[in-house]
């Protein structure tokens, strides 16, 4: 990747009377960076930044968010653009390239990511070794791990023709493996992937399928996965990704990389909300209690919050969020949900959250988490598999800024410093003087 960054200007950093010229790099759109690479070579001193939330960890030319303004850009373009007008594998492809694809160009892609589906007959018996109680998102982990055990010949990081057949594996394989964990969590038969199918509608056929009867995917409902798909394919430098990068900064390979960003995502202040968003529901029960939780989440002295509502990066509306809400609503209206207690629950919340001024005022919106989370439910999935979903659909995002990583030419090995506030050198006192 060729750096498009270039200095703007300089900042002063004054330490013991001493003065440092720091070079301010101007992005595209955005924050301005200072640039601190030399600052402990001429200074002696490190920055302090908990969390990283005000470092900017690499340059990059994949995602831009804009919390402020409710803006998310893939390659340029709103994502509400392309949740309308694109197909998830389109969105893929602009991803990983850069660009739009023209008809051709998807059409070869598309082929390609069909005909990679299959999974080696022997990896299903990693499904077999796990428990049936266990949780998708541990299946995950291990079998997407697992996967570079199989396709070894594609796990050289310094060929670019191996880095793009693991690419296309990994996206290709993905809902596979995921469906295999659904199916394999319910006690039912693996159902393996065809070829016609699109992308979205081949893996809900895997999920939901049975031997016994024939099975058609409802449009609707598909085209609903493939919106979720294309929302949740990237999201910039948040946990799952550094934690890919960083993985990749070592010379790791990409299926062991992907792995580590899936273990990353499990976590429920990440890829787990929308689970952690049901869980409230489910714990509030009936329309009738939500004053008593509304009233909570008001509360300051209360620890309790409404999960689904607000959002770290985004201090406007989530742009995602309008995307799925209407989604969820094309789902609830074609499946004429009327008798889930928790949907009640979780529309009387909306409502609440989209008119209540506390609310309101604190920019407390329904977020994707909160609006996948139902629809993902109305769907037949279990909490359970919502987190597998993200990571399904964020694979695309993460192997394309895993690449952008190992193309960058100032791309180096992760290795973050500390604050050390532990106790100094000091004398080793005998087993007998303790």
């Amino acid at each position: 990747m060729e750096s498009k960054a270039k200095p703007a200007r300089s900042a002063t950093l004054s330490i013991d009377g001493k003065s440092y010229e720091l070079p301010v790099y101007k992005g595209s759109v955005g924050p301005d960076v200072v640039d601190i690479r030399s600052l402990y070579k001429d200074a002696g001193v490190f920055t302090y930044d908990p969390g990283f939330t005000s470092t900017a960890s690499c340059e990059s030319q994949i995602t831009y968010i804009d919390g402020d303004e409710g803006v998310l850009l893939y390659r340029g373009y709103p994502i509400d653009d392309l949740a309308e007008n694109s197909s998830f594998i389109e969105v893929a492809y602009l991803l990983l390239h850069g660009e739009l694809p023209n008809k051709d160009e998807l059409k070869g892609f598309d082929q390609t990511i069909r005909y990679h589906t299959m999974l080696h007959d022997q990896f299903d018996q990693f499904f077999r070794g796990f428990r049936r109680d266990a949780h998708p998102m541990a299946v995950m982990v291990g079998t997407v791990g697992a996967l570079s055990a199989f396709y070894h010949d594609s796990t050289d990081i310094n060929d670019p023709r191996a880095r793009v057949i693991a690419s296309h594996r990994m996206i290709a394989k993905m809902p596979t493996i995921a469906a295999r964990a659904y199916k394999y969590s319910v006690g039912q038969p693996f159902v393996s992937p065809r070829n016609e199918l699109d992308f979205a509608t081949n893996f809900l056929r895997m999920c939901f399928a049975v031997p016994a009867e024939d099975f058609v995917v409802n449009p609707i409902l598909s085209r609903a996965m493939d919106r979720i798909f294309i929302l949740h394919a990237d999201h910039e430098q948040n946990a799952s990704t550094s934690t890919v990068r960083l993985a990749g900064s070592s010379g790791a390979n990409p299926f062991a990389c992907i792995a580590a960003g899936i273990a990353s995502l499990w976590g429920p202040a990440h890829g787990g909300a929308n689970e952690a968003a049901l869980t409230m529901l489910e714990e509030i029960g009936d329309v009738s209690r939500i004053p008593e939780f509304v009233a909570r989440a008001k509360d300051k002295n209360d620890p309790f919050r409404l999960m689904g509502f607000g959002h770290r990066v985004y201090k406007n509306y989530d742009p995602r969020a309008k995307v799925m809400r209407t989604t969820c609503h094309e789902v609830l209206n074609e499946l004429g949900v009327t008798n889930d207690p928790l949907l009640a629950v979780a529309l009387e919340l909306e409502k609440i959250a989209l008119e209540d001024p506390y609310f309101v005022e604190k920019k407390l919106y329904p977020n994707i988490d909160f609006y996948s989370g139902i629809t993902l439910r109305a769907m037949g999935f279990p909490t359970s598999m919502f987190t597998v979903l993200f990571a399904l659909a964020r694979t695309v995002g993460w192997i394309a800024q895993w690449t952008e990583m190992l193309e960058d030419p100032s791309q180096k090995i992760g290795r973050p410093r500390q604050l050390f506030t532990g106790s100094p050198e000091r004398d080793y006192i005998p087993l007998d003087k303790r």
